[in-house]
């Protein structure tokens, strides 16, 4: 089955997550109808072309001329003046990071709790004019996508070995052939799951806004380079490619089988053996992996005595919305650890989890949390990791 409706099921999946994960999750595409019954959008398509003209905001315009199968990409910030001069159709309108600037479609990410949230990457949201698309293209990561507004056209490639070759004249990845296998249009809260490297393409029917929620899924080759690199930084000088026991060369010129064995033994001395440090390698970097913005701290802290005195007084510390956290349980040992865009904070379990789960710290979270806690909070605080919100900002 690779249609369902959750209209008269569990939203958003119509099914179990533990169901979806099981026979869906990377393994075949799934179109659920009324994932979000009566879904409205909370940003409008003006709200995400004045975002796109936006500084540090990354945001793509892609054109397509149908006359001769042309494609032109511009990258933001745009100017006003880019929009009022496009034609009615056949444009697309891409800002990533909407989840980062706009806190309800942030909320969304509830719905998608049974996934790890360190593998969501960000809420991508287009708008296309009716005939806007981006092309048929395949994407290397899970994707969710959630009708927001009007309509838009999708067709699949869902067999088993689809052609997967890219078209040579163009700046995007555009599939060079692409044979359908399914084929459908989207109402708004409708909802089409795809698992990475399915071909597909969406053409928007009249004007429409597209939710999508990618995962954060780094390659093989960016997982060794940085593994490599955090390796080779903390590396002890001493350790170096050694040949004791050398025998007298019969070529001089000659790499022989012995030398390459001791390539390889000088290389497996460079290892991680440490499960405790190789958690923190990789807690550290999927916390920072693909963030456009890193968070800063205020130029003017207040002292943490002020601190605390106005979280007792009403005060809330909300993360900063570029802040990705996640924890980890200390491996043969009591205790967690605590990630967030790379630092590394060790603290009690419960605490680890409960800072990596909250948006925001209240009197009450702080209070209960112990003293490794508590200097986490400010240690990330003075990072920029959390913002202070006093009582007369909230208002």
């Amino acid at each position: 089955m690779i249609e369902i409706d959750a209209a008269s099921g569990p939203q958003p999946l119509g099914m179990s997550p533990a169901k979806f994960l099981r026979e869906y999750w990377q393994k075949k595409p799934l179109l659920i109808r009324n994932a979000f019954p009566g879904f409205v959008s909370p940003v409008q398509p003006e709200d995400l072309a004045g975002l796109a003209c936006e500084d540090g905001v990354l945001a793509r315009l892609i054109e397509h001329d149908k006359a001769d199968d042309s494609w032109r990409v511009r990258h933001g910030p745009f100017a006003e003046t880019d929009f009022t001069t496009l034609p009615d159709h056949d444009w697309t309108l891409l800002v990533q990071d909407m989840d980062k600037w706009d806190a309800d479609i942030r909320g969304l990410l509830a719905h998608f709790a049974f996934l790890p949230r360190w593998r969501i990457d960000d809420v991508m949201v287009s708008f296309a004019a009716a005939g806007g698309s981006v092309g048929a293209h395949i994407d290397q990561y899970d994707v969710l996508l959630l009708q927001a507004q009007g309509r838009r056209h999708w067709q699949i490639d869902a067999s088993a070995n689809p052609p997967l070759g890219f078209r040579p004249d163009v700046e995007l990845k555009l599939l060079r052939e692409f044979h359908p296998t399914h084929d459908w249009v989207l109402e708004p809260g409708d909802m089409l799951y795809l698992p990475p490297g399915v071909p597909h393409h969406g053409i928007a029917v009249d004007h429409c806004l597209t939710f999508s929620v990618g995962m954060r899924a780094p390659s093989a080759a960016e997982l060794l380079g940085d593994f490599v690199d955090t390796l080779a930084a903390d590396a002890p000088e001493d350790l170096r490619y050694t040949d004791p026991g050398l025998a007298p060369a019969s070529d001089a010129n000659e790499i022989d089988g012995a030398a390459m064995a001791r390539v390889v033994e000088a290389l497996n001395l460079l290892r991680m053996n440490d499960a405790d440090a190789l958690g923190d390698w990789f807690g550290a970097f999927i916390t920072t992996y693909r963030c456009a913005v890193e968070p800063a701290a205020d130029d003017a802290g207040r002292a943490r005595i002020e601190v605390e005195w106005d979280l007792a007084h009403g005060a809330v510390i909300l993360r900063h919305p570029w802040s990705r956290m996640a924890w980890r349980r200390a491996h043969g040992k009591r205790g967690g650890r605590l990630y967030a865009g790379g630092r590394v904070l060790a603290l009690p379990v419960r605490d680890a989890r409960r800072l990596a789960a909250a948006e925001a710290v209240d009197a009450a979270l702080y209070d209960s949390l112990g003293q490794a806690g508590r200097d986490a909070v400010f240690a990330l605080l003075d990072a920029g990791h959390y913002r202070l919100q006093l009582v007369e900002d909230a208002q």
